[in-house]
């Protein structure tokens, strides 16, 4: 596979991979993570917050216990002054035992943390009775939300003003009058509490007061350790909307670059990149399927844009896009590849029902336009159902759809040589022709060096006096390789991939030289024709090329003869009368090929300043009574003697013809009823004889003359 074809390939699994779920995925996991730290900032709020609150009950546990300490007044006219107050607190000794308690005794043994802060070391304690706080797997002090829910559902969770706070006996500032207290309103001054026992050692640590704080919220409290939250979640939300956004303003813009990419900017459909992207998945899935990969080709359609407009002539292409789509299935293709060419695949289980469909498209094509008569020719590959050696469908695993489409495109290459709608199917027949052109190619170079090319010559005789008048030089290709090849097998396509000017060059030369040592052998020799190719004539400088050939080679310039297809004529008639003009003012003679077998041979006569014209043999062929035929015959023979041009009659094969001409005398006869073309040791024969004799007799004299050349070759071997 081409490197081009294997990035192609790669750009298509992009685009079929790229179908939006790597981006669904990401997020996905994005929201995921926002969610995640929205959970997570509410959970270090929350710490922080209750954190915040058991401190501050620590601190006031503490200036208690300060107040403890530094009493002048016995402990136990301490504690009645704390009793009062209707707080509960217990003291213990270092093991846990209790030595006093005051009010309800719901200390639990569960010991949640020990701690320090601002240098005072305490211990925390759960409630026996209302344990919402505990130890997470972090170490941290966290609220159990599952049974303060469930508590504030059953009313069961103390909600009052009353707080641990009020023990303070220096902070009077916190107290709130009743006045002050009442304008407060219910929601803020309402609060939940959560107790918890705070314990710290007096008496030098001896004995712990432990007593129960109520960690307190307020709506204030709540909207503190929920405000970062919600900040970091309207935060996460935007930017998550940010991200959405831009997923979806990304997958619009991919939706518009692959619309643009798989978009044809004459028709305004689908273009050659989405029939692959389409074609090989469909065709690699419906394996028990017969396809047919179409070309379709609108013949001359250029020729419709000079005589109309570009735009007019796309306008038209849109037409017969649309009129294909419209008669094809929802599983079939169409795409538009090159200015007249569109590319389909179709279902071809029934062959003959494809062709009748095919048929029918290019009728309803015909008449698309109604003042024009429009043509469409069709090649057809198919891509069959694979099977295995037991007779089995099996999958195709994989499809060259560009392959295919080039097999269509030559099948319909070879209805080139008409104008007229056509279908034309790739077959092995198309195949073998295919590979016998690769095969010519590769080989034309080594055989034009090594001279593998054979020059033939074909006689022309005067059909009343049967005398040799001249010859044409015909090629053969003699090769090692691929054997012996007349001209038709590789002339046309010499032609098609321009080597025919080598050609051209190959044949002159070698002529010019065998009519040098013909002349230095003492044969009278005859005029020699060669044809030049037409694509020739477009070169400033032919004249002065073939001039020096011959006199390279030394011949006559008067027995060359350049001789050039009617169809040349349709080029560039000014330069092609110039090269004739200067052709003939260096001696050569120019004569007309294949005269009568296009349409424009009087308008040629008249402009062109030739000197031999070669009736085509198609004027011989058929009934010769028929007094029509004989009339343009001889019509044609009395113009060319008006006009002092000889006239040469090709593909002459019976007596008759024979007689004919030499009746309207015809100046040559070049046919098979003379003589075929031959090598030119054959050839040197008929200029010996200087005339044309019955094949009996031209055997004869070969075998004689095959004698004497033995004989000579003898005695010349006795003499050294």
């Amino acid at each position: 596979m081409s490197k081009v074809k294997k990035q192609n390939r790669k750009r298509f699994k992009a685009f079929r991979k790229n179908n939006g779920w790597i981006g669904i995925i990401f997020l996905a996991l994005a929201y995921l993570g926002m969610v995640i730290i929205v959970f997570a900032f509410t959970d270090i709020m929350s710490q922080y917050v209750l954190n915040a609150k058991v401190v501050a009950e620590v601190e006031r546990v503490a200036e208690i216990v300060e107040i403890y300490n530094n009493s002048e007044m016995a402990p136990e006219e301490a504690l009645e002054l704390l009793g009062p107050n209707g707080e509960s607190y217990v003291i213990t000794d270092s093991r846990g035992g209790v030595i006093y308690e005051h009010g309800e005794n719901t200390l639990s043994h569960k010991l949640l943390a020990v701690k320090e802060a601002y240098g005072i070391k305490y211990r925390l304690y759960a409630d026996s009775k209302e344990d919402y706080i505990f130890l997470n797997d972090d170490h941290e002090l966290e609220i159990d939300p599952r049974k303060v829910a469930d508590n504030l559902s059953s009313g069961e969770l103390l909600v009052n003003d009353m707080t641990f706070r009020e023990f303070s006996l220096t902070d009077e500032s916190e107290y709130l009058p009743e006045d002050i207290e009442s304008t407060l309103d219910i929601d803020t001054a309402k609060m939940i509490n959560f107790p918890i026992w705070v314990a710290i050692g007096i008496n030098n640590n001896s004995q712990r007061f432990v007593a129960k704080c109520y960690v307190s919220y307020n709506l204030r409290d709540m909207f503190l350790a929920g405000g970062f939250a919600m900040v970091v979640l309207l935060g996460a939300g935007i930017l998550f909307i940010v991200l959405v956004v831009n997923f979806v303003i990304s997958i619009h813009r991919q939706h518009n670059t692959m619309k643009l990419f798989f978009t044809d900017i004459i028709t305004r459909e689908k273009n050659w990149m989405w029939f692959l992207y389409k074609g090989e998945p469909l065709v690699k899935k419906k394996y028990k399927n017969t396809y047919a990969v179409v070309n379709l080709v609108f013949v001359k359609y250029r020729t419709f844009c000079v005589c109309h407009s570009v735009d007019e002539g796309e306008l038209m292409l849109r037409r017969v896009y649309n009129l294909i789509e419209a008669s094809i299935g929802k599983k079939e293709l169409i795409s538009h590849c090159t200015p007249s060419h569109f590319a389909l695949l179709l279902n071809a289980d029934d062959k003959q029902e494809l062709d009748n469909r095919l048929k029918v498209l290019i009728n309803r094509l015909k008449s698309i336009d109604e003042e024009h008569d429009f043509n469409f020719q069709i090649g057809v590959d198919f891509i069959e159902v694979k099977k295995n050696d037991k007779g089995k469908i099996t999958r195709r695993r994989f499809v060259d759809l560009t392959a295919e489409y080039n097999n269509a495109c030559a099948a319909r290459s070879s209805l080139e040589d008409t104008e007229a709608s056509g279908i034309a199917y790739f077959d092995d027949e198309l195949v073998q022709e295919q590979k016998w052109k690769d095969l010519v190619q590769e080989n034309q170079r080594q055989a034009l060096e090594k001279e593998e090319f054979v020059v033939y010559y074909q006689p022309k005789y005067n059909p009343r006096t049967k005398k040799l008048t001249g010859a044409e030089a015909l090629i053969r290709w003699d090769s090692p390789v691929l054997g012996f090849i007349p001209p038709g097998r590789f002339i046309p396509i010499f032609e098609a991939n321009g080597f025919i000017k080598e050609i051209d060059h190959y044949m002159v030369s070698h002529v010019a030289r065998d009519q040098k040592r013909w002349k230095d052998m003492g044969f009278d020799i005859v005029p020699v024709s060669v044809n030049i190719s037409r694509a020739h004539f477009i070169e400033d400088d032919l004249a002065e090329q073939i001039r020096d050939m011959v006199d390279a080679a030394g011949a006559d310039r008067k027995y060359i003869e350049i001789e050039l297809t009617e169809s040349a004529f349709f080029d560039d008639k000014k330069a092609l009368i110039k090269t004739i003009t200067t052709l003939k003012e260096y001696g050569f003679m120019v004569s007309m090929d294949d005269f009568g077998a296009g349409y424009s041979s009087l308008n040629s006569l008249k402009d062109m300043p030739l000197d031999v014209l070669k009736i085509d043999a198609d004027f011989f062929r058929g009934d010769q009574s028929d007094d029509r035929g004989k009339k343009v015959i001889t019509e044609t023979i009395n113009l060319a003697r008006s006009l002092e041009m000889l006239t040469v009659a090709e593909g002459v094969e019976d007596a008759e013809q024979v007689e004919l001409l030499a009746g309207l005398e015809c100046d040559m006869i070049q046919g098979y009823f003379f003589d075929e073309p031959m090598p030119g040791d054959q050839y040197e024969i008929r200029m010996e004889l200087g005339e044309s004799i019955d094949k009996e007799e031209l055997k004869k004299y070969e075998e004689e003359r095959m004698k004497k050349a033995e004989q000579a070759s003898q005695t010349e071997g006795e003499s050294k």
